[in-house]
C-alpha cells in the first residue's frame, strides 16, 4: 500500500518544464536612460572624488610630494613651489570640476544612445532577449 506521504515525495520529484519566452527590446524610453545615466555619473563623480582624496592622502604621508618638489627644486632652481600647487584644496577643487563635466558628458552620452537605439531599431528590428522562469 501507499501512504499520502509517498505520494507527495512522487510528485515533489516531478520537474515542472521552465518557460521560456522570448522578447525583442524594441524601444529605450527617453527620460528613463537619461535619469538612468544621471544617477550613474553621480555614483561615478562620488567615486572619483573619494578615490583622488584618498590617493592624494597617501602620497602626502608618504612624503612623495616633499621629494618630487626638492627633484623639481634642484633642476630648475629655487623658482617654484610645487607643494603650493598641490595643495589638498587644489587637488580636490580640480577632482570636483572634472566629476562635474563628467556628470554632464556622462548623462548628455547616457541620452545619445538611448535616441540611437530608437532609430537603429528601426532597421535591425531590435535585441532578442529570452527569459525563463525556474
Amino acid at each position: 500500500m501507499s501512504s499520502v506521504a509517498d505520494k507527495l515525495a512522487k510528485k515533489s520529484s516531478r520537474r515542472t518544464p521552465a518557460k521560456q519566452v522570448r522578447l525583442r527590446l524594441v524601444y529605450i524610453d527617453f527620460w528613463s536612460a537619461l535619469k538612468l545615466s544621471f544617477l550613474v555619473a553621480v555614483c561615478i563623480a562620488v567615486i572619483n572624488i573619494v578615490a583622488t582624496f584618498l590617493v592624494w592622502t597617501v602620497l602626502n604621508s608618504t612624503d612623495i610630494f616633499t621629494m618630487v618638489n626638492d627633484l623639481v627644486q634642484d633642476i630648475a632652481g629655487t623658482a617654484g613651489d610645487l607643494t603650493a600647487f598641490l595643495s589638498l584644496g587644489n587637488i580636490m577643487g580640480f577632482a570636483i570640476i572634472v566629476s562635474l563635466l563628467n556628470l554632464v558628458v556622462t548623462t548628455a552620452l547616457g541620452a545619445i544612445v538611448a535616441v540611437l537605439y530608437n532609430l537603429s531599431v528601426k532597421v535591425t528590428g531590435g535585441i532578442l532577449v529570452g527569459f525563463t522562469n525556474n
